[in-house]
């Protein structure tokens, strides 16, 4: 199904519906290094308006990825509900663009229509927006989870306090965790990236983190970001897990890739249901994405990243996850470049997992080889703020010295706290007043009595 048009006395010619998607994308370093990127801004240009005129039934009637030969194409499909599109069927991609930015456009009639939306037409509508329609579309779209904390509702935002260690000596992941939780941080997750594999790290890093929780009762939840396989046999083996972690992608080679299928994710969510560590929610999946991971994956079927990120958010919302973020600038400079692409595409992704129903956040992040510096991720940070993000990270520093990146840092979210009148979740935050680490919302420097007193 060839898409063509002739500008300016010069013809163009899209193959497909794939090659019309990725011409259109904003430029990024990886749909050049993956052959997909429009040749020229002119070329970008003129396919956006073509695609500005596709109807949203040609991604219904055309899928890029053929479901006979991927899990994760037939389950989107599947999946979809036709009610939920109903109202917005005879809709071309302007159209929707139109329509998301509509005043009449509230964050009760995005949730309507949540389920009637394929990851491949969020991918669509986002490359025709600039970058304050993405803002402001986002900060519609309120999506609300739980487990022990209350994440996502208005006017709320939080942090994942992310402890990293590089021997994975518990009392340096105390000591992190701590200084965090004295900033105000940790509403969304406690979750330790381990450095070593297997399924020890998991069992002795959630027991202390149990303890640590428990002992101060403090409403967050724990998490070891380890192959949901270990996961698995960690909660066989009773430890404390409250939330089940794995990074997924939108393509059944990419997951392979991984070591998963779908059939693999329902074990685990099953698994981490069973234990009913939830005190206000029963979220309990933690998913990490990031553009640039089916190409390297050689799992992206001539798709171009940012549309294969969506279709991984697709997956995700299976699941009604806790928490997912796209860590955005991390996979490097040959996905994305510099700081320009890396704030481009931070806003694609929270915007399209946002339309699609997930709990977004972003780890505002770069590589030390990338074009990026703290200013860009300021920039990001703030943006996201603005977008409404249900959280981002908090690194000690913002050197994450496990993982050898940067990230945001405990007084990252103190800033955009304070400059947006941004508020914690409000389980947190009682327990933030009530351990006099706040009073009237700001922090007060204390320590309250006996925080310290945790075993390692």
């Amino acid at each position: 199904m060839p898409f063509q048009v002739t500008h300016r006395g010069a013809g163009y010619r899209f193959a497909d519906l794939t090659t019309l998607l990725a011409k259109a994308t904003p430029l990024r370093s990886g749909d050049v290094l993956a052959g997909v990127a429009a040749d020229s801004a002119l070329e970008r240009a003129v396919a956006q308006r073509l695609l500005a005129q596709v109807p949203l039934t040609d991604f219904i009637e055309h899928p890029l990825i053929a479901p006979e030969r991927d899990e994760v194409s037939d389950y989107l499909l599947a999946s979809h509900d036709r009610a939920a599109f109903a109202p917005i069927s005879a809709f071309t991609v302007g159209d929707l663009r139109d329509f998301l930015l509509a005043g009449t456009t509230t964050s009760q009639v995005l949730a309507d229509l949540t389920l009637g939306l394929l990851p491949e037409m969020v991918a669509a509508v986002s490359k025709l927006m600039r970058n304050q329609d993405l803002i402001a579309v986002a900060r519609k779209r309120h999506v609300v989870t739980a487990m022990r904390s209350t994440l996502g509702l208005p006017g709320r935002f939080a942090t994942r306090i992310q402890p990293n260690h590089p021997s994975d000596d518990v009392a340096g992941i105390l000591a992190s965790t701590i200084d965090g939780l004295l900033l105000g941080a940790g509403d969304a997750v406690i979750g330790v990236n381990p450095a070593t594999d297997g399924v020890a790290p998991i069992v002795r890093i959630s027991n202390v983190l149990a303890e640590l929780i428990d002992r101060h009762q403090i409403p967050t939840q724990s998490c070891v970001l380890s192959h949901v396989t270990h996961t698995i046999e960690a909660i066989n083996r009773g430890a404390p897990v409250d939330l089940v972690f794995q990074s997924i992608g939108g393509s059944q080679g990419l997951n392979r890739s991984f070591g998963l299928d779908i059939a693999l994710l329902d074990e685990a969510h099953a698994a981490g249901r069973s234990l009913a560590r939830g005190t206000v929610g029963d979220n309990v999946m933690y998913f990490e994405t990031g553009q640039g991971a089916a190409l390297s994956a050689s799992a992206h079927h001539g798709v171009d990243q940012q549309t294969m990120e969506a279709r991984a958010y697709g997956l995700a919302r299976r699941y009604r996850p806790l928490l997912v973020n796209t860590v955005v600038g991390f996979i490097g400079p040959e996905y994305l470049y510099d700081g320009k692409q890396i704030i481009r595409a931070g806003l694609e992704d929270h915007f399209c997992g946002k339309l699609l129903g997930l709990p977004m956040g972003v780890d505002v992040c770069y590589t030390n080889h990338a074009e990026a510096d703290s200013d860009d991720m300021d920039t990001l940070l703030t943006l996201l703020g603005v977008a409404g993000v249900n959280y981002v990270m908090g690194v000690p520093g913002t050197d994450d010295v496990m993982l050898g990146y940067q990230s945001t840092s405990y007084h990252d979210a103190v800033y955009l706290r304070e400059v947006l009148g941004l508020r914690w979740a409000p389980e947190f935050e009682a327990w933030l007043e009530s351990a006099g680490i706040i009073r009237d919302g700001v922090l007060t420097g204390a320590m309250p009595q006996g925080l310290l007193a945790v075993e390692g």
